[in-house]
């Protein structure tokens, strides 16, 4: 892109008398100053070429000259995307109820740790941690931008980890902590659970309690169906053997919880269902991108001038060339 660094378009007026010059010269009111190339100009073919040549050569180049007097640039524009990521801790249920085999051919902790995987591929730029969580919570990823390392852990979780029970005033307790002290304007834990609150020494209301006075959304996500699901309780040389356990999700208190904070509160009774909850939480918790717009100008003026002065050298290399040749 080009444009000028002055604001000198009355020079540029002085282009119109070009035009003028040539029609006076097509008139007879103004003379050549080469008489010997002049001869040719009733000569026609190649002769009516050279004649034309000069004028031409000289035209440019005091267009060009003219030109130069409001200094044209060209202009470079760069422009770099920002992205100012969000600050998102998981909290994941391993409890042994999540077990359950109701998201055949998967039970709930295997389709709930590919979802989690797949959510993490697309937040390319926020910060991520994950806790985990039964009867007590642990955190596995304090907090990085390094994915993989939060992939890796997600991949890692199995029900038996921790103390069996469900722990869900400690989980959001242990993430908010995370997240109290940083920066960004997007702090949001997205908490997943299948059960209802039966373990720990902190009740989820004072947990939600100190997430909201922390600016912290909660996003929480309720999995399983209603009613008895088959859970292994025992293995035995020929496998797993199963029973049908009454698993209820408390949906009243995750509602509570997601709606004291600024966040929504999913339920998930099949795979379909949890991939496009968490497809939903991407798009309410955008990554905010700021353009920076930078310019760069560099003057013309230079090759303008050598370019004019080489038209001129040629104008005069072609008049003295044809002029000999007509002497000959």
């Amino acid at each position: 892109m080009t444009g000028f660094a002055l604001p000198g378009w009355p020079f540029l007026l002085l282009l119109l008398l070009l035009p003028l010059g040539w029609a006076l010269l097509r008139a007879g009111r103004i003379r050549l100053p080469y008489p010997d190339i002049a001869r040719l100009a009733g000569s026609g073919g190649r002769g009516r070429f050279w004649w034309w040549l000069p004028p031409v050569l000289r035209t440019t180049a005091l267009a060009l000259v003219v030109i130069t007097l409001v200094n044209p640039v060209r202009v470079w524009e760069r422009v770099e995307s920002e992205r100012e990521g969000v600050a998102i801790m998981l909290a994941v249920d391993i409890s042994s109820s999540m077990l359950a085999e109701d998201f055949r051919p998967d039970n709930r902790i295997e389709v709930a740790k590919r979802e989690v995987i797949r959510f993490i591929e697309g937040r390319e730029s926020d910060w991520l941690g994950l806790v985990a969580f039964a009867g007590e919570a642990l955190t596995m990823v304090p907090g990085t931008l390094d994915h993989p390392v939060v992939e890796s852990a997600v991949e890692r979780l199995e029900a038996g980890q921790l103390r069996d029970g469900t722990a869900i005033g400690v989980a959001l307790a242990t993430a908010s902590n995370r997240l109290r002290d940083l920066e960004p304007e997007s702090r949001i834990v997205v908490l997943l659970t299948d059960g209802d609150n039966n373990s720990g020494g902190i009740s989820p209301e004072e947990a939600t309690a100190a997430a909201a006075s922390l600016g912290i959304r909660v996003y929480t996500i309720g999995v399983g169906r209603d009613g008895v699901a088959p859970v292994p309780v025992a293995r035995t040389a020929f496998g797993y053997q199963y029973a049908n356990i009454r698993v209820n999700v408390n949906d009243e208190l995750l509602e509570r919880m997601a709606t004291r904070t600024g966040g929504v509160y999913f339920r998930a009774t099949d795979p379909e269902g949890l991939t496009q909850i968490y497809e939903r939480i991407n798009e309410l918790e955008t990554t905010p991108i700021k353009e920076i717009r930078t310019e760069e100008r560099v003057g013309m003026r230079r090759e303008l001038l050598i370019a004019a002065l080489a038209l001129i050298l040629f104008e005069l290399l072609v008049a003295a060339t044809r002029a000999r040749r007509v002497w000959v």
